[in-house]
This record gives C-alpha cells, structure tokens and sequence, in this order.
C-alpha cells in the first residue's frame, strides 16, 4: 500500500473534511478553532467566498497560461494591484510557485546585479529547503542537515535576539550591529557582499521581531557599501504583522522583497519585487519557470487582496494581535518564560526554572490545545515556542475562546 513519507511528522492528529472561516472540521464533523492557518498561508480565512469564486471562475475559462509564453488577464490584474501595496520604488515584478523559490530568485538577482559572490544571513532566520534557501536558514539544523556540501558565500551575522541572550533590546542590538562590522571586515569584504537577507520577524526561529534602530543600521551599512538589503516577507507579509508588510513597522527601506504565504489565500504562488533598474540587472534567461503565475493563482491572489481592503484586515491584525499578545502575556505561568510577536505573529517560549528550552513542556501545551479544539504550531530551535497564527479575519470572540482554551492548557501542565 502506497504512503507517505515517513519523516512527514504531522503536527495534530486531525484528518480535515472541510474548512469555513477560521475553523477546520474533521472527518467526524468536530470543529477546530485554526490558529495555525496553514503557517500564515490562509490570510483571508478557509474558503472565503470572494476568493472561491474568483478561482471558480478562472478555472472555468483558463488554468494554466505559461507567463513567459502568454499572458494572461489575472496575472496582469495582479501586477497592476500589487503596485497600489508594494513599497514605494518597488515596480517590477517576478513569480515562482513557494518561498524557497522567491528567496532563491531574490539570491540570484543580487548576485547577478552586484557581481558580487557573498551574502549575509541574520541567525534564527528560516528562508526554505531547497539547497540554496537551506544554506541560509538558521533556524535549526534539521532543514539542512544531510544533505552537505551546501552553497558557498554564506555568512551569519547575529539577530538582536535579546531574550535569549539575557539582555536588554538595547544590549542585544549593539552586540547585533557591532558583529556584523566584525563579519564585513574579518569574513566577507563590502567589495564582496552582494545582499543582506533578513526577515522582520524571525518565524521558525522562534516568532522574534527586529526593532527599529538595528534594522536601520542595516540599511546605513548597505548604503555605505554597495550592499542591498533584501526582506524575506514570506509569513510576515500580506497584513500578518498588523502593517501590509513587516519591515513598515521599522521605517526601513528594502531593495527587495520576498512575498508569498498569504498573498493568494492558500493557492501556490510567491514572487519578489524590486525596482524595474535593479531587476533590468537580471541576467537574460535566468527568471522563468512552468508553474510561476499559475492563472488561478493569480486569480485568488486578486480576490485575496480586494478581501484584504474591503474587510480592513490589515487593521484587524493589530487590533486581534493586540489583544491575542496581551491575553497570552496575562496567562503566562511560570513555564512560559517569553510572550512576544507582531500583530498576529504571537509565541510563547517554555523554558524551565533555570531557563532552559523546555521542549517537553510546550509539545505537551500545543498538543492539550489539540484536544481541547485549538490547533496551534511549535517553532524555534528547540521547537519550546508556541505560536499562534489565526487567519486576518479572526474576531475579537474567536481571540477570546482561543485565550480560554489556552488558559485551560496552562492550568494542567
């Protein structure tokens, strides 16, 4: 008999029938509240009807138009809409089908565009599992080990991640942005560095937000070096973190960005966006591919963004992530040593009275919460960080049952 992979480890035992809303239901008619939306994928919700029209329809009249041999209506209807949201001077587009796919066209454009065979990656930060994107993931070995040797011109700069250092913001940001000038002048010359890569909120590696003044300090130093700054914004992009995207929460401008996740509500579609004189660097051939801008893709894409305006979730995710991130951090016990996150990016990390990753404890909490109807997600190194990830259009009633869930939770561990 025929199966899946072994090593397929699935998260919760649920086998789902359908999905409405921010609720699944399984195969026997229970209903779950969904907090992990498919890891960020499912922005509008399961099923929004606007979206499921929109890709009903263009099933019906074209599925598949390979966009470097045709165009076709809702691939141009994407890039138009787009532009209304990307960052200002970000005007040329290009499609893939996932994140790793985006990331690895983001790594070939500043390679080609520089000429320079370097990249900085910041440590937490998780980018994919394909070869390349693996190489620059440091989230936890378990994405690339195995598999060595990996790509080359990949050099690690710490992240400003305070709480694990034991130390203040402040603290964590000087040893941050002092490390990277000792990497730029002890292992990747500015001359050779074509690209910082950093996400604005690391999310495997734990759900841990950048802050203003260390991602400023990127910027000052790509712009003194020739370097460019790329933000990976594959789940924090789309409304996720309570602005449309990440980084505008830090007044920081990128050269490029990565999207994908909740950009088409849980069809395959992700793409990077740069201004049309960096992307003109490209080199000829070296962007294409089968799948990318898939027509119904595309399609949901469209009704994903028009639901995104109409509804106000871009606002909705800083009102519900306010108050999912305070009701986690009234409910914090003593095994929860950081509650942390950016709109609807909230984590909580276990960690025992001496401090360490508690594993245990939090693969206990985020399977309690299974039972008891929530579905939730682990992540960070350790896999000691649950994080909850309810699509935009959760209500202020569906925060507090997820709330009270999680507080029985805490109350029997």
């Amino acid at each position: 008999m025929t199966e899946l992979s072994p090593v397929l480890k699935q998260a919760t035992p649920v086998h789902v029938d359908h999905g409405a809303g921010c609720y699944l239901y399984d195969t026997d008619g229970r209903r779950y509240l969904d907090f992990t939306a498919g890891i960020g994928v499912t922005s509008t919700g399961h099923c929004h009807p606007t979206v499921v029209a929109a890709a009903q329809a263009q099933v019906a009249s074209l599925i598949h138009g390979q966009y470097t041999t045709v165009l076709h209506r809702p691939l141009l209807e994407l890039t138009e809409r787009l532009g209304t949201v990307l960052p200002e001077g970000l005007d040329a587009l290009f499609f893939a089908n996932s994140g790793s796919e985006a990331v690895e066209a983001a790594l070939r454009l500043v390679r080609q565009a520089t000429g320079r065979p370097n990249v900085v990656v910041f440590h937490g930060g998780f980018h994919g599992r394909t070869v390349a994107a693996a190489t620059m993931t440091t989230s936890g070995t378990r994405f690339s080990a195995g598999f060595s040797p990996l790509m080359s011109g990949v050099h690690v700069a710490p992240f400003p991640t305070a709480f694990r250092y034991g130390w203040s913001e402040e603290e964590a940001t000087d040893f941050a942005l002092r490390e990277l000038d000792y990497l730029l002048a002890t292992l990747t010359s500015p001359a050779e560095t074509a690209a910082f890569l950093v996400e604005p909120v690391l999310g495997e590696g734990g759900y841990i937000p950048g802050n203003t003044r260390f991602f400023q300090g990127l910027r000052e130093r790509a712009d003194r070096h020739g370097i460019l700054l790329v933000f990976d914004e594959i789940q924090t992009g789309f409304g996720r973190t309570g602005k449309f995207f990440g980084h505008q929460h830090f007044d920081v401008r990128p050269d490029v960005i990565t999207i994908a996740k909740g950009l088409a509500s849980g069809f395959p579609l992700s793409g990077i966006a740069a201004s049309r004189e960096l992307m003109a660097k490209a080199w000829p051939g070296s962007q294409g591919g089968t799948y990318g801008g898939n027509a119904v893709a595309c399609a949901a894409a469209v009704a994903t963004l028009q639901v995104i305006e109409a509804e106000g979730l871009v606002d909705n995710a800083a009102v519900r992530g306010a108050q999912l991130r305070g009701g986690v951090e009234s409910l914090a016990t003593k095994a929860i040593g950081d509650v942390r996150g950016l709109g609807l990016l909230v984590g909580a990390e276990f960690t025992t009275p001496t401090g360490e990753p508690d594993t245990a404890t939090a693969t206990a909490a985020q399977q309690a919460a299974v039972d008891k109807g929530l579905l939730l997600l682990t992540c960070g190194a350790h896999m000691n960080v649950v994080r909850m990830i309810p699509p935009l259009i959760v209500t202020e009633t569906q925060v507090e049952d997820a709330l009270a869930i999680w507080s029985e939770v805490l109350a029997q561990l």
